[in-house]
């Protein structure tokens, strides 16, 4: 993709984070705050009852066959599940100029990078007693599974984004939202 054809496109911005942090509620207070800015569905391999974000739940199998079809302009593995972002609903949105949010795994950032050309990441922080408040209170992983993501919390982002912004999200969600809507719109390149 050139330039000049990614700046006329909405931006993708990938909200990173641990488990816990909040990516979420930051992502649907950034969406219901800003007509600009709408959510994208992901397709996960997890099952339907099992509650968090509002995605499309397949089976290992379907997953698979989308994925050979060409469905997804990304998709990993994480925590024993498959995720895929759907290559023409993130298409249709950035064409109408709105930025398009999604829960990104930190191990595709540059990956999405390279894809989407206009890229923003928004990695969300909050404090160790913060993040382990909220994985127990959610009830969705056993203690173990807690554990694990609660070591997981500290890896580092990929060397090589060009446009990452820390968001702070230990306290009020409103100030975490508000931070976040303040980089977004202030780093958008000029449209041509």
């Amino acid at each position: 993709m050139t330039d000049s054809a990614s700046s006329t496109l909405g931006p993708v911005i990938a909200v990173v984070g641990p488990s816990g942090v909040g990516k979420d509620s930051v992502m649907t207070g950034l969406a219901t705050g800003d007509p600009r800015l709408s959510l994208l569905k992901r397709v996960i391999t997890r099952a339907p009852e099992a509650g968090g974000e509002d995605y499309t739940p397949v089976s290992e199998a379907e997953f698979a066959a989308r994925s050979a079809a060409g469905e997804f302009a990304l998709h990993w593995q994480a925590h024993g599940l498959f995720y895929g972002v759907p290559a023409a609903a993130v298409a249709a949105q950035r064409a109408e100029g709105r930025g398009v949010l999604v829960n990104f795994s930190r191990s595709v950032l540059l990956d999405a990078q390279r894809i989407f050309g206009n890229f923003i990441v928004l990695s969300v922080t909050a404090s160790p007693e913060v993040l382990a408040a909220r994985l127990a209170g959610r009830g969705r992983e056993t203690e173990e599974e807690q554990a694990k993501r609660l070591a997981q919390a500290t890896k580092a982002l990929p060397e090589g984004l060009e446009r990452v912004y820390q968001i702070d999200n230990s306290g009020d969600l409103s100030a975490a939202v508000t931070a976040a809507l303040n980089v977004i719109f202030a780093d958008q390149p000029e449209s041509a």
